[in-house]
């Protein structure tokens, strides 16, 4: 960066800070070495700030560090202390107004936030109301028809018992047919017959 652009840079870091609350006169010089080397001052006057590139002589503190050192504090990328333990921040004069200014200029205004759009409350639809469902009435049961008492089946007669029929008689027994005693001329017949079949079985 040139001298030019880092005064530029300067201006546009403090125009973006919060100054309104602060009360007060705060004067800083600005010595960068190296890459774009020059003096410039930054003062602070009741809420207003301006920086110009000239020296201060009436200044309350000087800050001197490399470009990139001192753009990363205005950034808060780096904090004072820290550059100040590295050796890379040298603070001459009241160290307290040096930490005052940083902080200050840390302070962004806060966005205006757009005021909300109020809905626009619509009509609630109106609902129909809800029918009631018409109650039917009941359907009537029809009373239970109580089943007949049947008249019990009559039990059958007990069966009547064979009559015992009278065992029949035993037959009875065969009379002996009455042996009648052979009489003299039964016998002469007889043997005469027998003598008769010898006879005959001879002849033959």
């Amino acid at each position: 960066m040139t001298y030019e652009e880092i005064v530029a840079y300067t201006k546009k870091v403090v125009a973006a800070a919060d100054l309104k609350a602060y009360k007060g006169h705060l004067a800083a010089q600005i010595n960068i070495t190296g890459e774009g080397e020059g003096a410039f001052y930054i003062e602070l006057n009741d809420g207003t700030a301006a920086v110009e590139p000239y020296e201060y002589f009436d200044r309350d503190v000087i800050l001197q560090s490399t470009v990139s050192v001192f753009t990363d504090i205005l950034d808060g990328k780096k904090y004072p202390q820290e550059a100040l333990d590295n050796n890379e921040l040298a603070v001459i004069g009241d160290a307290e107004k040096a930490l005052e200014l940083v902080e200050i200029l840390k302070k962004k205004p806060a966005a205006k936030k757009a005021p909300a759009k109020k809905a626009e409350a619509k009509p609630a639809a109106k609902k129909a109301p809800a029918k009631k469902a018409e109650a039917k009435p009941a359907a009537k049961k029809a009373p239970a028809k109580k089943a007949e008492a049947k008249p019990a089946a009559k039990k059958t007669e007990p069966a009547k018992k064979a009559e015992a029929k009278p065992v029949a008689k035993k037959a009875e027994p065969v009379k002996k047919a009455e042996v009648k005693p052979a009489t003299v001329e039964t016998k002469k017949a007889a043997v005469a017959t027998a003598k008769k079949n010898v006879a005959k079985k001879v002849t033959k």
